[in-house]
């Protein structure tokens, strides 16, 4: 399916869609509350059949985040990206790793790094730092570090 297509065929799903150009992936732009109904759709349809999570991370940019989601169709060999803004203060969205078992671990990482709270996720709790690590988000530009005093 050609990136036309998938634009038409993602926007039938969900109407509100916005559109990235200028990369070889379908860069699909939309509201973090759109974000799970989308996702099971993705998964469901039998024409996308977005099945298989690849990738997922979080960009700070110091006025807010974005959620970036590489989804990959193994039948079809598509492959789109979608992303969300969210509120730095108060980064929230919810959890897809019901859609696809990949997002749980990734899910807890950007969770720890980032401070993002992944809604209705299964066990969301730090994945690789100790404890004592919680809320410190390092991967944040405003995090500090006093012993390596790295600052962005």
């Amino acid at each position: 399916m050609s990136n036309e297509e998938l634009k038409s065929s993602i926007t039938g799903l969900l109407p509100s869609v916005a559109f990235e150009e200028g990369g070889e992936w379908l860069n699909i732009l939309i509201e973090p509350g759109d974000w799970l109904s989308l996702a099971q759709q993705l998964r469901k349809d039998e024409a996308l059949f977005f099945d298989y999570l690849f990738c997922l991370t979080c960009i700070d940019w110091k006025t807010h985040l974005t959620m970036v989601y590489h989804l990959s169709s193994t039948k079809y060999r598509h492959t789109i990206v979608v992303k969300a803004k969210l509120d730095r203060n108060k980064p929230e969205i919810e959890a897809v790793s019901p859609v696809w078992r990949t997002a749980d671990f990734h899910e807890r990482e950007v969770y720890e790094m980032f401070g993002v709270q992944f809604l209705n996720h299964p066990d969301l709790r730090l994945l690789i730092l100790p404890d004592g690590w919680e809320g410190k988000n390092p991967l944040r530009k405003d995090f500090e570090d006093p012993v390596n005093m790295i600052r962005l």
